[in-house]
């Protein structure tokens, strides 16, 4: 009869059952014995619902195959709706703690013509995580999204494509790997997130089905569900950089000399380092090698080079690293020709491995295709006869996202893991060369003991990836899983001939002194003796914080706690501590603010709640409080310390 609800229990959920004029079930609930978490999907209206102790936190509006003609199965750990299309939905119980719970939407198997879309509702609070992007807003709920693919590719400085989103109510949503991602958000629906799989490019469109699965995290806030989600998803990186890198500078020749370097020039660069007060890590940069994938050193630039590394080493320089690619371009013979015989290339379905890269002309180039031992073992041996020839240290690892691959490629694994594959393949080849390793792609790689650099930054002061997204991006890249974040160069890479000026590189420098690492490339003597002087004291600065960021180093190994998370993380429920994105945070107890505006000599401070001493006067403070119009000079970053 219409209106009765029946009520059928069971160990793992609980149905309700909601009946229409034909007696037809309509709503489903999944249910948890420890959590207060209630799920629950209505048949009529789209919708899957959770709530925790009656409060909403995810709420998603399923694809539009769904109906009430849906055929229900119990399942162990939950239930299953076989739709009329053949696609079956699947809502799977993972975790049920009284802190914690977690849940899974699965559709395996879909058929490779059906689109799916289900839109998650960004309910009005605030989300954080996601990919990394050019504009990088915080929170992220601001960013526009048309028909995105999920993926770490070049466009729009996606290097870092990870599936996670995480909501100021305490939940989050990670979709599989292996999905046919896209995201449409703020554009077809405004205020929602669509999840859209497609089986069209840059995914597989060989296969006859894809996989479609998401999970779902529930706890009492923020902090807690995203606790919740590297212990049981994301992961913990087995181990960190070295404390050289963190105590020390690295020193580029990138950004000064883009691809301008020979013995002379890398030697006088080490020199005036020295000469300076300065010393650390001495990176060489791009266009050593006789031909962009030979891995062999140009001669004319470097005629011995291993005499080259002795002498910056001499100069004070206690470790000297090198650029890597994945690349070998057309022309760069023999190697091209060796690499592309014995099949060691990325090939398309037709056989063409043609592709580009910046350092390349449109299809005059190939991508080392990583998804084969013995191209990651023939890669690795090529690697340490460089080091064994020249005595450099380790390498900083460039590109590797999936984008620089012919379209449609053809790897070495399932059909439903391309093109991302390689990434991954890439990353952990490349990881192996110890705790001097820098890369700059990820995704579902958290588990790596190395630096993720931030993708190279522009020297401006706006959002167009500019400074303030030099502290948006390391907020989110802790936020996706990635805490061992390494800080694109000071001043930016003063792209189309627009380098720092001097207040530029000095707020620059300001704003990264409590991240993990500095990286200079244009230097403090370019301009002024103030700027050495101030140069010179915020990297004082950020050596005497290199304890408090090898403890939190340590976290994130055995915990896999942010290094630097946001302000919010001392109190999830701090609404105003939500929206700020302008500070940061260096473990618990130290809070960055530094000047990110042109001009400015003061600013806004928000300290949120506990016992604050600043670093620069001394004062305490109790939050949560705003300091308004707190004066800021050129010289100073202003910084708070727990009480």
């Amino acid at each position: 009869m219409a209106g009765t609800v029946a009520i059928v229990v069971s160990v793992a959920f609980l149905a309700l059952i909601a009946q229409t004029a034909s007696g037809q079930q309509t709503v489903y609930s999944l249910t948890f014995n420890e959590a207060a978490t209630a799920v629950s999907v209505d048949l009529q209206s789209r919708e899957l619902r959770v709530t925790l102790a009656g409060r909403l936190v995810q709420q998603v509006l399923l694809s539009d195959n769904l109906g009430t003609t849906a055929q229900y199965t119990e399942t162990e750990t939950g239930f299953t709706l076989t739709i009329a299309d053949g696609t079956v939905l699947e809502l799977t119980k993972d975790l049920d703690e009284a802190a914690y719970s977690q849940f899974s939407v699965v559709r395996n198997n879909v058929p490779r013509a059906v689109e799916l879309v289900d839109c998650v509702n960004l309910l009005g609070t605030h989300w954080y995580g996601g990919p990394q992007q050019k504009r990088q807003y915080w929170p992220v709920q601001k960013l526009r999204f048309n028909r995105y693919s999920m993926l770490s590719k070049e466009a729009d400085n996606s290097a870092v494509g990870d599936r996670y989103w995480l909501n100021a109510l305490g939940s989050f949503l990670y979709v599989d790997e292996t999905a046919p991602l896209f995201a449409d958000q703020n554009y077809g629906q405004p205020g929602y997130l669509c999840l859209e799989t497609r089986a069209i490019l840059p995914y597989d469109t060989h296969g006859p089905d894809y996989d479609f699965r998401y999970t779902i995290g529930v706890a009492a806030d923020a902090r807690q569900v995203h606790m919740g989600a590297v212990r049981n998803i994301l992961g913990k990186p087995l181990g960190h950089p070295a404390e050289s890198m963190v105590s020390d500078p690295i020193w580029s020749t990138w950004a000064r000399y883009k691809r301008d370097v020979n013995d002379a020039v890398v030697q006088e660069f080490a020199s005036e380092i020295i000469a300076n007060g300065f010393g650390g890590q001495y990176e060489l940069d791009d266009d050593w090698e006789q031909c962009y994938g030979a891995l062999t050193f140009n001669r004319t630039k470097f005629p011995n080079i291993r005499s080259t590394i002795a002498a910056i080493k001499a100069r004070g320089f206690d470790r000297v690293t090198l650029w890597i690619h994945p690349f070998i371009n057309k022309g760069c013979e023999p190697w091209y020709s060796d690499a592309r015989r014995r099949g060691y290339l990325v090939a398309d379905w037709t056989g063409s491995t043609d592709t580009e890269w910046w350092n390349s002309a449109t299809g005059q180039a190939a991508y080392i295709d990583f998804t084969k031992a013995e191209v990651r073992e023939w890669f690795s041996g090529r690697l340490q006869a460089i080091l064994d020839e020249s005595g450099i240290d380790s390498f900083k690892f460039d590109a590797g996202e999936s984008s620089w691959s012919p379209p449609d490629p053809l790897l070495n694994g399932p059909l439903k893991r391309r093109p991302g594959q390689i990434v991954g393949d890439y990353l952990r080849t490349v990881a192996q060369f110890g705790e001097l390793v820098e890369v700059r792609s990820a995704q579902g790689t958290q588990e790596l003991p190395v630096f993720v650099r931030m993708i190279d930054k522009d020297s401006n002061w706006g959002w167009n990836n500019g400074l303030p997204t030099l502290i948006t991006t390391l907020l989110q890249l802790n936020m996706a899983g990635y805490p061992l974040v390494l800080p694109d160069m000071v001043g930016g890479n003063g792209y189309d001939n627009q380098p720092p000026n001097k207040e530029m590189f000095i707020r620059w420098l300001q704003a990264n002194v409590f991240m993990p690492s500095i990286q200079y490339s244009y230097v403090p003597w370019d301009f002024d003796a103030e700027t050495i002087t101030i140069a010179l004291a915020m990297t004082q600065l950020h050596r005497t914080m290199t304890a408090a960021i090898m403890d939190r180093f340590a976290l994130a190994v055995s915990d896999g706690l942010p290094v630097n998370p946001p302000l919010w993380w001392i109190d999830p429920t701090d609404t105003t501590a939500q929206k700020i994105y302008d500070q940061y945070l260096l473990g618990d107890d130290i809070i960055a603010a530094p000047v990110i505006v042109e001009n400015a000599r003061a600013r806004d401070i928000y300290l949120p709640v506990g016992t604050w001493v600043d670093g620069n006067t001394r004062t305490t403070h109790t939050g949560p409080k705003w300091l308004r119009n707190y004066a800021v000079p050129l010289s100073m970053v202003p910084y708070f310390v727990r009480g």
